[in-house]
């Protein structure tokens, strides 16, 4: 199998090359409805996290929205 190293939050971590961000995301236990992604300075709609194969040296950075009150 062969694998990626990218950048999530600045840390280097090693992924599948046939992981999608959605499934990153699962696998790291984040709720997909839940957070922000920049994906290379580019904020993405959670609708394309599916379609979107992270690949070496891409840097992602993850977002969690709380809710509070």
């Amino acid at each position: 199998m062969k694998y990626s190293t990218i950048f999530i939050n600045g840390q280097a971590f090693n992924c599948s090359k046939s992981v999608s961000l959605k499934d990153l995301l699962i696998y790291l236990d984040f709720d997909v409805d839940l957070v922000a992604i920049e994906y290379n300075k580019e904020i993405l709609d959670n609708s394309r996290f599916d379609s979107i194969f992270p690949k070496s040296q891409d840097n992602i950075e993850i977002i969690t929205i709380v809710g509070g009150g």
